[in-house]
């Protein structure tokens, strides 16, 4: 089977071929935890699930490795704003995110790397980088906000004019980067546009000793140090927010290359699109957020990711309830069809276990709108089931394709049950009411369906018996 993937820095759609025949590397962005997650923040997380469920029926050895951002002035902001300790508000967002996004049937990486568990990683990068003349050590002093006077140590930037190939990943040269617009401007940097590797703490903020005193690293020096400590100096796949193209993933990249001698450390780039939230970027920095966690109190996690999955993960999805009242119904047609039918598992079955149009759209970029249109199809198709070996056939194969967006996990009857119920007692009134019915006490059956009704449970009367729903 062939996958084609957008590549952000051919700017095209390719044909995904791995660095090694039959194993693939993959880094995607984490969280920076210093608040819940929001709605937002699940598109990468579900999105890159899905990737990593297809390139495991392709390839034999997927690594997927997805980090924890737990040192950066947002967490440090945020401590300071609440009077907690820097580490124990990090572990607490950490910890939460982690419990959010599998409501939401994320799967957890091979490896989730903390930024703080690779500082000498980080330091020997920054050495390396300064021994090859792509970074200088500057006095100077910190960001606004840290009351140091710059006696504590030293900043250490990359030089940007010193990578030649800057700019290629966000198609912008240096001559189109205006200072100041997403770089801070210090009087001790070389070029406006150099940015910083280390930095000197304050004995209030998490500091490490270094070469260049106490301290700790930027932001984009910890994901080049941990792709290399746990993929090596070349990856396949990175994955992110396209809001991080710039100047993220172009500082990553350029980093990563400077120590790689040149070669580019990454094949393929991908970046999903925004989530909006009325006419603007769902974020916290705009204080239009609705937290995963807000809203798995009035829908179920199974709800959201359908959700997020209805749109294609490069393009940008307008949030709203009317979204979320289609994937609920969405996913009441779907799991309808797979009444009776065993939960399965599978994981580490080959490709031709999955239903051929589901595996084709998601091999043709991740195309989870026409997959789950895929899904309906067989939906379909299990009701015009000619016998019931045909109908099993075709409710494995609605399974298969729903494991592969991670969805249709679950025994049907539990998808209609919602809150706490008695499942037995609501199938003893069922068979009371059939056995009224095959006696022919009409009354007694309304009686006992009314009964349901008011309980919130709704009966549907078939060939294949009496199912029942909670509305």
């Amino acid at each position: 089977m062939e996958i084609h993937l957008h590549n952000t820095l051919s700017a095209k759609k390719e044909r995904f071929v791995p660095l090694r025949p039959d194993e693939v590397s993959v880094y995607v962005c984490g969280p920076t935890v210093y608040n819940l997650a929001h709605i937002g923040n699940a598109v990468p997380a579900v999105a890159f699930d899905v990737l990593v469920r297809l390139l495991r029926v392709a390839y034999p050895k997927v690594k997927y490795v997805r980090n924890i951002t737990d040192v950066d002035d947002k967490i440090n902001a945020a401590a300071r704003q609440s009077g907690q300790p820097i580490e124990k508000l990090a572990h607490r967002f950490a910890a939460d995110y982690a419990e959010d996004i599998a409501a939401l049937g994320v799967a957890e990486p091979d490896v989730e790397p903390r930024a703080t568990a690779h500082i000498d990683d980080i330091i020997a990068m920054i050495e390396d980088l300064m021994d090859k003349g792509h970074a200088y050590q500057a006095q100077g002093q910190v960001r606004p906000g840290d009351e140091a006077d710059g006696s504590l140590g030293a900043h250490v930037l990359f030089h940007v004019p010193s990578d030649p190939e800057y700019g290629t990943l966000a198609k912008r040269t240096l001559d189109q980067m205006r200072d100041g617009a997403r770089v801070e401007v210090a009087p001790f940097k070389k070029d406006p546009k150099d940015f910083v590797l280390w930095k000197p703490s304050t004995p209030d903020l998490p500091g490490w000793e270094s070469p260049w005193g106490r301290g700790r690293p930027g932001w984009h020096i910890e994901c080049s140090a941990m792709i290399y400590r746990h993929l090596g100096p070349v990856i396949d796949i990175h994955g992110g927010g396209t809001d991080l193209t710039f100047p993220h993933h172009e500082n990553e990249s350029a980093q990563s290359r400077c120590v790689n001698g040149g070669t580019a450390s990454v094949r393929h780039w991908l970046h999903n699109g925004m989530l909006t939230f009325g006419s603007a970027k769902m974020s916290k920095s705009e204080g239009n957020i609705l937290t995963i966690r807000e809203l798995l109190r009035r829908h179920d996690g199974e709800t959201l990711r359908y959700a997020l999955l209805c749109g294609h993960y490069r393009q940008r999805l307008a949030w709203h309830d009317t979204l979320l009242a289609q994937a609920k119904a969405s996913l009441d047609t779907l799991y309808e069809a797979l009444r009776g039918a065993d939960v399965e598992t599978f994981a580490g079955a080959p490709p031709n276990v999955f239903p051929a149009d589901v595996l084709a759209a998601l091999c043709d970029d991740l195309n989870t709108p026409r997959a789950l249109a895929a899904l309906h199809a067989l939906a379909a198709a299990v009701h015009r089931a000619a016998d019931a070996g045909d109908k099993r056939a075709r409710q494995t194969q609605l399974r298969a394709g729903g494991w592969l967006l991670g969805l249709l996990g679950k025994p049907a009857q539990r998808h209609f049950q919602s809150g706490a119920v008695d499942a037995d007692a609501i199938e003893r009134l069922i068979a009371a009411r059939n056995e009224a019915r095959a006696r022919k006490d009409f009354a007694a059956a309304d009686a006992i369906r009314d009964q349901l009704a008011k309980q919130g449970v709704e009966l549907q009367d078939s060939r294949d018996g009496t199912r029942w729903r909670q509305g």
